[in-house]
């Protein structure tokens, strides 16, 4: 059976990814940007699920990007517990923020969703720096610092150089963009795309719209979570500068970049941007300014982002890998029609 294009681009991607270190492992600072770029393909992937497939607008990703952070390093600072589990508490009290958090949004749609889920990126950044964070553990202005470093078999990664923290980093990148993939190839990856092409027809095809919402908030929290939690102990020191609005723009610049709702774009975005964005740095203040005006030139030349321009679809939208509502109502006729024969 041949492999689906956006799984071979996938693993081409990695598979490409992992080779660099023979050649720059000498490098401090392109390692770094190395493991820096898997970690903001998690985050920027993520993003894109809930909202290119999904169609659900939330911006308050970063903030449950730095929940996970803060939550992993408090809990390894304070209870002594093994970061590898602080991790994956990180994503769990993330996931459980995500949810709390989509609650509320059930009844909404749109800007009225985009305004209130960053509202929470909003209000953290204070909430983190003021005597109530100081007193929870999250180091007020000062942030957290000496957070502990990841080990296996006793060796802390840290101590032995970028490469080990690349390949774990690497490791967990791609788990967690696979889950991407098997999810859109799923049925659930249908009813999210069924909620997002028409609520109504959605409800009308059995898809329960809520239950829907809170799976893709929780799962996309989860990882963005993990994803936080791993950067707060490979950099070992937090502070809310994570929070700040060019962090946010350039997620979002990563998304447009690899094409929003084209699996696996956001990756590639990613990777570009992490490097441009530091090659850019000499430029000072107009870093932003061409950063923009290399968006606007996509969004008119590639609207669709460069997976857009990679993955043609025989009908020419460009994206192959969204599916289509009437997949879903195509799905659940053969399902209805297999069950009438057996009755029959």
């Amino acid at each position: 059976m041949k492999m689906p294009r956006d799984l071979r681009i996938l693993l081409i991607a990695y598979g490409s990814f992992s080779i660099l270190p023979v050649f720059f492992h000498t490098n401090v600072m392109v390692m770094h940007l190395l493991i820096i770029a898997l970690i903001w393909a998690m985050v920027a992937s993520h993003w894109d699920l809930i909202m290119g497939y999904a169609g659900v607008f939330t911006f308050g990703n970063v903030a449950i990007y730095a929940i996970g952070s803060y939550a992993s390093a408090m809990l390894t600072i304070q209870f002594g517990i093994s970061p590898w589990l602080g991790i994956l508490s990180g994503g769990g009290i993330a996931a459980g923020v995500g949810v709390l958090l989509c609650l509320p949004c059930l009844r909404l749609k749109g800007a009225y969703v985009a305004l209130l889920t960053f509202a929470l990126h909003m209000i953290l950044a204070p909430l983190l720096k003021s005597d109530l964070g100081r007193a929870i553990g999250t180091g007020g202005t000062s942030g957290l610092l000496t957070i502990p470093q990841l080990s296996i078999g006793g060796y802390s990664l840290g101590s032995t150089g970028a490469l080990p923290w690349f390949y774990v980093t690497m490791g967990i990148s791609l788990a967690s963009l696979f889950a991407i993939y098997k999810i859109i190839h799923s049925p659930w990856g249908l009813a999210f795309t069924a909620v997002r092409d028409s609520e109504t027809l959605a409800k009308c095809a059995g898809v329960d719209v809520y239950r829907s919402k809170l799976v893709v908030f929780a799962i996309t929290s989860f990882f963005t979570g993990v994803a936080g939690a791993l950067y707060a102990h490979y950099i070992g020191i937090l502070s809310t500068r994570m929070l700040d609005l060019d962090v946010f723009l350039l997620l979002m610049v990563m998304q447009v970049v690899g094409g929003m709702g084209r699996f696996p774009g956001a990756l590639l975005g990613a990777i570009i941007i992490t490097f441009t964005n530091v090659g850019l740095r000499a430029v000072g203040i107009y870093r932003l300014v061409i950063l923009g005006a290399i968006v606007v030139a996509l969004v008119v030349f590639v609207p669709k982002g460069i997976m857009g321009a990679i993955l043609r679809d025989k009908d020419g939208d460009g994206g192959p890998h969204i599916p289509k509502l009437s997949q879903w109502f195509a799905q659940r006729g053969s399902a209805g029609k297999m069950g009438a024969e057996k009755m029959g």
